[in-house]
């Protein structure tokens, strides 16, 4: 473990910038957080800032700072993931996907394709972007199903989450994906840097052991240790959150049975960060049994024992001007980069 720890840290030195390029953030330097998440009342992103990890608070007045139909094939967004790349750029990734397009009257059908064929909330695609400010976005729109014959088929590309394999020095992405209406399984494939193309066809990263039973909504957490925690949500009665544990971010991975998250009606999107500075993580994750939608939250110090935190506006995290999000993911910021996007955007409070 510590030998594959040191390997890991040699890599990430590789990929930081030389000197005279930009300086890039470390984690002593950041003092806030930005949550991204979608709702289902107009499929656009929405983004929230945090200063403690705990207190939220919503950016444009809990109005999508991106719409869906100007971003999306589908017209639409759903599942966004931020991630913070080791050279300080960040990446979003979201699933084009519209799940109430007829009603809204950007198509004339249910679903994008028959459902009887390629089953419910079916799509191709995903729309990647990029940026340095958190402002200003490159965009590209995937359609996997233009990536090789036998992908012609595809049933969904679901809740897409971007990582840096240090072992390859490569920017990755991972999803879930079904051929048809067959057993969804989690894939991952290679990026290029500009995050507009995929440099390799789609290959399986986990399939849940127990036969008959699914994994969806993958999330990859690496803790100094050397492990690599891949928390999915397992569709094994009722959905719930479980984790695989491996020393590489593409496995193999050893299945864990027990359930990490306290939500008996179900839950998916599970979403792991790292409280700064501290060695706690806080697992998220979408209730979307409840009505109205809220997110539940567990705390671990070493991904085998995890506290109910509860849920938002029921325990120790509070939301000051949304509601009804779903499918969050968090990254870190310095104070500056919050302030910075509190004034472009509004709604937010200088502290």
């Amino acid at each position: 473990m510590i030998k594959q720890a040191l390997l890991l840290m040699a890599a990430v030195l590789a990929v930081l910038p030389a000197a005279g390029k930009k300086r890039v953030p470390k984690e002593k330097d950041m003092g806030a957080y930005l949550m991204v998440y979608h709702k289902d009342a107009d499929h656009g992103l929405h983004m929230a800032i945090s200063y403690d990890g705990f207190n939220w608070t919503s950016l444009n007045g809990d109005r999508p700072v991106m719409a869906g139909d100007t971003i999306a094939m589908q017209k639409g967004i759903r599942d966004p993931h931020i991630f913070r790349a080791p050279n300080g750029t960040f990446y979003l990734a979201m699933t084009d996907l519209h799940i109430y397009a007829q009603k809204a009257g950007y198509r004339d059908t249910e679903w994008e394709r028959d459902g009887k064929l390629f089953g419910w909330g079916n799509n191709k695609g995903l729309v990647l972007m990029k940026s340095d400010d958190l402002i200003h976005w490159s965009r590209a729109n995937i359609d996997f199903s233009q990536m090789a014959p036998d992908l012609h088929d595809i049933g969904c590309v679901w809740a897409p989450e971007t990582a840096w394999d240090y072992q390859k020095n490569k920017l990755m992405i991972y999803y879930t994906m079904r051929h048809g209406v067959k057993m969804c399984k989690l894939y991952y494939s290679y990026v290029n840097d500009e995050f507009n193309a995929v440099e390799t066809l789609p290959e399986v990263l986990f399939t849940y052991p127990k036969e008959g039973k699914e994994a969806i909504d993958g999330d990859i957490c690496y803790t100094p240790d050397g492990t690599y925690h891949l928390m999915y949500c397992s569709h094994d009665g009722t959905a719930g959150i479980k984790q695989a544990t491996g020393t590489s971010i593409t496995g193999p991975w050893t299945y864990i049975d027990d359930y990490c998250d306290f939500e008996k009606p179900g839950c998916e999107a599970p979403h792991v960060f790292k409280l700064i500075g501290e060695q706690r993580w806080i697992l998220m994750y979408d209730c979307y049994r409840r009505n109205p939608h809220n997110f539940g939250f567990a705390e671990t110090s070493d991904f085998k024992a995890f506290k109910d935190l509860g849920h938002f506006d029921s325990g120790v995290m509070k939301r000051t001007n949304f509601s009804e999000q779903k499918h969050g993911a968090v990254c870190w910021l310095t104070k500056k980069e919050a302030r910075r996007l509190e004034k472009h955007w509004g709604n937010g409070k200088r502290r």
